[in-house]
């Protein structure tokens, strides 16, 4: 279990905080490209904490600025995307994508004020598809963005969803480097794909965890007969990154980027890629669309419930939710379904963030299945200590490099050590196949 205080550490990110602090020192994605156009609406976001608008302006170019206007306070959501900048409604101060004033119309003609006021802006870089923006130290130089692979791979490869979750990032993020709960959770009372999951063979495997300069690899081990062992190596990557491993019957990798929205909120960015090749088009159907009406690990277009534009986010909420119990159905948990809910991220969702949006770690009681959410809590806290007393960075905050990992799913002889087995598939390289069947 976690003490009262280190929880609290943990899960609180807004400015000044220790996990806020640390946080910002990364690249964070916060939106998809699509969702602002040249000349377009502007887009609320609110991320760590701070209220936030972004907005394409004439060229192209994004910014990610102050939700309120610094003259008066009024909303920047409602402004005028125009003529290369972002004009307030209010009394019409404009801004460009770097945060200066480049107009003041009922100021007088030639007022120095324009050119010493500014909108707080964070710098925006754009690739493949995803807006990523740096909130932390060093703005006029950010270090480069990380070199994760879904977002290097040609976009046709791979497949990215959002959607906003009702509580921490942490409650968030340690449901996905937990493999004891796949096989429990997501089967089924009549059998079933996920039932026929080769992790299903064996529900009690044991874990073992190596830590590395990115984060934590996660290993969970189980008997396949007397003498094979498979193993599932899950990915943790500093700071909020999970990678999960391929299933024999769908050859992707997969994984998420858990964005604090604020202390309660987390923006789920849901990857799903093929490493060398594009995607199959019915996996990206199936994603897009649901099967048969539930949900797979990425929140269909189906599961969506638009919010007020004041909103953040206001597109990415869906109708799964604790208000509404998660659709929770008992008579399909007796007949079919052994989690009684409308899909895979709906029934992980509901455990993370179903009783409350922080819950009280102390109240926890970890088992031997939880090795990999310890050791993760343990080195977030070692990486909070060194920041605050020795203000040392993690290393991977400077070295894009170190995020091309892989997580896999390999079988081994009984007793082989599985970080050496699967250390080279484990490296990533970018047009490079998976190495092995998974």
């Amino acid at each position: 279990m976690l003490s009262r205080e280190d929880n609290e550490r943990l899960v609180r990110v807004g400015p000044g905080t220790e996990m806020g602090n640390l946080m910002r020192l990364y690249w964070i994605p916060f939106l998809a490209s699509k969702d602002v156009q040249p000349d377009g609406q502007a887009y609320p976001v609110r991320l760590l904490g701070e209220d936030l608008v972004a907005f394409r302006d004439s060229d192209g170019r994004v910014g990610l600025v102050d939700y309120a206007c610094p003259h008066r306070g009024a909303p920047m959501v409602f402004g005028r995307n125009e003529e290369a900048g972002l004009r307030c409604i209010y009394h019409g101060w404009k801004f460009g994508v770097d945060g200066q004033c480049l107009d003041m119309p009922a100021e007088p003609a030639g007022s120095a004020m324009i050119g010493r006021m500014r909108i707080k802006s964070y710098p925006v870089r754009e690739r493949n598809g995803v807006l990523w923006t740096y909130m932390g130290p060093g703005a006029d130089q950010p270090p480069p963005l990380p070199e994760v692979e879904w977002n290097m791979v040609p976009e046709d490869h791979v497949v990215v969803s959002l959607r906003v979750q009702e509580c921490n990032w942490l409650q968030a993020l340690e449901g996905e480097i937990d493999s004891a709960h796949a096989a429990i959770l997501h089967g089924r009372v009549d059998g079933g794909t996920v039932s026929q999951w080769r992790q299903a063979q064996d529900l009690m495997p044991t874990f073992e965890c190596r830590q590395h300069d990115a984060g934590l690899s996660i290993a969970a081990r189980r008997k396949i007969g007397e003498d094979q062992h498979y193993v599932r190596v899950n990915q943790f990557l500093l700071p909020f990154w999970t990678l999960v491993p391929p299933q024999s019957q769908y050859p992707e990798l997969s994984g998420h980027a858990w964005v604090p929205i604020d202390d309660e909120h987390t923006l789920c960015m849901m990857f799903s890629y093929h490493p060398s090749q594009p995607m199959y088009e019915k996996s990206r159907e199936v994603f897009k669309q649901g099967y048969k009406g539930r949900e797979t690990g990425h929140a269909s277009q189906h599961a969506f419930e638009p919010r007020s534009v004041t909103t953040p986010y206001y597109t990415y909420w869906t109708k799964f939710n604790r208000g509404n119990g998660y659709q929770f159905d008992y008579r399909s948990q007796v007949e079919k379904y052994k989690a009684g809910m409308p899909g895979l991220w709906v029934q992980d969702a509901a455990c993370q963030s179903g009783v409350t949006a922080i819950y009280d770690r102390t109240r926890e009681h970890l088992g031997t299945t939880d090795t990999g959410i310890a050791r993760t809590r343990r080195l977030l806290l070692e990486a909070l200590k060194r920041l605050r007393s020795e203000n040392v960075r993690p290393p991977s905050a400077d070295a894009p490099e170190q995020f091309m990992v892989r997580a896999i799913s390999i079988t081994i002889p009984a007793g082989a050590d599985w970080a050496e087995s699967g250390g080279d598939f484990m490296r990533a390289r970018l047009g490079s196949g998976f190495g092995y069947t998974p």
